[in-house]
Parts: structure tokens; sequence; C-alpha cells
């Protein structure tokens, strides 16, 4: 037995034992998206009642924590998120989660200066010879609470992608205190997003703004897997990655063979990316692939950075837009959604990059359960709604009926703008409101209203 692996059966302990270690006051760090210490977390909630004022947090929770719904009164725990997803927002509908409002790409930094770490939980990749464990699909915060904790658990997860860096993609078991070999459950499956009618029209008209070696950031959903087609399926040369989240169209654009990374400025040939979440598709791409370089999110999502590369594309979604063209992404009115992600960070690299465009892309009503229908284009935000993106780092807007480019225009011009992308049954009432907001100029226009 060599150093290392005499090291390995050292702190080679159970669940039930490595959790012994967290006492009452502490702040745990579980991870990041598909790397949920899932052992871990069950060990922790058996024994929650003997603990008290526990405060868990993760970056974008993929499953309901056990320890939180061991304590539905949150009378042990509280459970907070940097990112927040699906399992969070349904729990923070039942109170039982809280949101960490942040600019993504300065969570890191964020830790570093401000939070104290007591324990680091986090599901890794089987440990290589060198002492590494590889951090698999997940880096974007992980290294900050590692360098912040004063204990560092982790648990194996074998069948996890290796993913090269990048940098801070591993950490060395010189820096674990136990090591926990969990139960190997497959990995997150995202299940499938049916694109709807307006997906295809709005992503014909952003498919128009892409050219020749643009450098894409793409996300996940119906809208972003149309446009990962159609590039897949177009004549478009040289493409680039640097993206916030890869996900399974990304590996479709590269077989396809638009992928090529060639006019890059940085990371010239690789495709990177501070997580990654999609289906087998995706992790097998992934596993000790040199084409793709994981970093964590002060890299990847800094605008001084991605802004490096020239003909950024952005593509992000929102939930409304006002006259005023201000973004919210994360609220419908006070219920929250989502997190603000790398939203900001990539419309404000995009500006930033020559040829770049920052796109803001929704459908221009919304449906809700009862068949109402309202328009995403408002006259002023939903009361108690939060901006996304502000106004003044707006560049272009998208819904299925037209984009517009809103730098350097007045509140009359993005009003009328904005209105001229809003569904038709609501023009009219929109340009009443615009009049009594004082932010509607009589125009040659009106007739196309």
């Amino acid at each position: 037995m060599n150093t290392i692996q005499k090291e390995y059966a050292e702190k080679l302990v159970s669940a039930e034992k490595a959790v012994e270690v967290v006492k009452s006051g502490d702040n745990i760090f579980y991870g990041e998206f598909t790397m949920f210490p899932e052992a871990l977390d069950e060990a922790l909630a058996a024994r929650i009642m003997d603990l008290k004022d526990i405060r868990v947090r993760s970056i974008s929770f993929t499953q309901p924590p056990k320890i939180v719904l061991a304590d539905p009164k949150k009378e042990h725990v509280i459970m907070e998120d940097w990112h927040c997803g699906v399992v969070s927002r349904k729990l923070i509908d039942k109170g039982m989660c809280y949101y960490i409002p942040v600019t993504y790409h300065q969570g890191p930094r964020i830790v570093r200066k401000y939070l104290d770490v007591d324990v680091v939980m986090i599901s890794v990749c089987s440990m290589d010879e060198n002492g590494y464990f590889n951090l698999g699909p997940s880096n974007s915060g992980t290294a900050a609470h590692i360098d912040k904790a004063k204990t560092v658990i982790v648990e194996v997860k074998a069948n996890a992608p290796t993913c090269l860096g990048g940098n801070s993609e591993s950490v060395h078991i010189s820096r674990v205190d136990y090591i926990v070999e969990g139960n190997n459950k497959p990995m997150l499956q995202l299940p499938e997003v049916i694109p709807t009618e307006n997906d295809y029209k709005i992503a014909d008209f952003v498919m128009k703004e892409i050219e020749d070696g643009s450098c894409l950031q793409l996300g996940i959903g119906g809208l972003p897997n149309v446009i990962g087609a159609n590039i897949a399926s177009s004549d478009l040369k040289d493409l680039g990655i640097h993206t916030e989240m890869l996900v399974d169209s990304c590996v479709d654009m590269y077989n396809a063979g638009r992928i090529t990374g060639k006019k890059k400025s940085i990371d010239v040939g690789k495709m990177v990316y501070t997580f990654a979440m999609g289906t087998d598709k995706l992790y097998n791409f992934l596993h000790n692939n040199p084409v793709c370089a994981s970093y964590p999110v002060n890299y990847c999502n800094d605008p001084r950075i991605v802004a490096l590369n020239d003909k950024v594309i952005a593509i992000n979604s929102a939930l409304e837009v006002d006259l005023f063209s201000q973004v919210c992404s994360e609220t419908a009115g006070t219920r929250h959604i989502s997190g603000t992600g790398g939203q900001l960070d990539y419309i404000f690299a995009a500006f930033a990059s020559h040829g770049g465009k920052g796109l803001i892309c929704l459908n221009s009503t919304h449906t809700d359960k009862k068949g109402n229908v309202t328009s995403r284009i408002r006259p002023t935000l939903t009361p108690g709604s939060v901006v996304t993106v502000p106004r003044s780092i707006v560049q272009y807007i998208v819904t299925e009926y037209g984009i517009v480019q809103l730098k350097g225009k007045s509140t009359w011009q993005r009003a009328e703008d904005l209105i001229s992308i809003a569904h038709p049954d609501f023009r009219d009432d929109l340009i009443k409101e615009a009049q009594t907001l004082n932010i509607w100029a009589k125009s040659n226009k009106d007739d196309n209203y």
C-alpha cells in the first residue's frame, strides 16, 4: 500500500461516523447541482434532533435535503440556496428555504471575505492515482468553500464524470478530513423540455444574430434546445463556447462540427463552463474530455474575462420586462422562481465583447392555470418583482414578434420598441399606459399599432 492509499484507508469512515463532527451552530456546505451528498445528508438527518441552529447551504439543491424534511418547523436547521432551482423554489413556497441574492461571479469572493464555513460535505469522483478527487460537473463555488472550511468530508460518487480543468476542479486528499463511499445512484437526468411554437419563432430571430466565430453562452430549456438544434444543422463555422452551464445541446453542436473554439481569444479550442447538467449524453461527453474546461464561477462568469472573447452571444430568458426596460427573471411578484444566476454577468459581458450581443428572450404572453392570458411586457413590473437586469444594462429583447436593441435609446424609444414586439392584443393598452407614465412620444410609428 503506497502513502496515498494508506491515507485513504485511514480517512475512510461511514457516513454516520463522518457526520458526528457536526455540532450545533455549524454552517454546512452541501456542494453543487448534480453532486448532492446523499449518504451524508441521510446520516445527518438521522441526528438532526440532537442539533440546533444548523445552517445548510448549496449551490442549487437538486433534491430535497432529508435534513430539512426531517425538520419542517425549522426548529433545528435553516436551508439556504445560492442558485435557486425547482427544488428550492418549492421549499421556499413552504417557508422552508431562503435564497442568497448574488451576482454569480462574485460568489466565491463573498465566501472568502464574509462567510464562516464549518463543514463541507461534497460528492466527488473516485480518487485518482495522484490523490485527487475530481469535483465532477460542479465547480462554481466549491473551491472557495473548501478554502474556508474547518472540516472537509467527501462522499465518493464513482459513476460521476471526471471533468478536466480549467482550474480548481479537484481537491487533494491532504485537504480532506473524512472519506465516505456513497451509494452511487445514477447521475441526475434532466427531462427533455418540449419546445413551443413560440420557441421556434424566437429562435429564428436569435439565429440571425449569430455569425461565424461567435462565442456562445446558452442555457437550458425549450428555446436553448431549439437554438442548439438550429446551430447544429446550420453552416455556421468555428463557434466557441464560454458558458455558465454546459448542456446536451452543446454536445450536439460540437458533434455536428459547429464548435471548434478556434476564434476565441482565451481558452482557445476549449468549451469553458462552471457547471453541467443534462443527460448521460452530456456526462459521457465530459468524462476525461480535454476539449471541455471546468472553471470556478469567479473566472467563468467574470464579465471582464468573458468579454476578452469577441462576438459573445449571451442568450437568456426572463419572466417579464416593463416599458422602462427593466428585466425580471427571478420572481413572479413576491413569489420566488429562480436566482440571478449568471444572467447579469453575461448580459454585461456580451456588450463589453467586441461584436457581442446580450439577448433577453421571452414569450410575449403568459397563460395562468385558470386560462387567463397576460402580457409579459408590462407598463411596470408586477409589484414585488425583483429587477434582475437594470434598464441601464439591457441590450436586446426578443419575443416571438421580433427583436429590439435598446442601448442608447431614451425611455420613449424603449417603450415604443418594446410595444412593437408585445402581443398585438395588448399593444393599444400598453400605449395608453406609456402615455400615463409619460414615456410615450407621438410619432409616425403610431399607425403601426
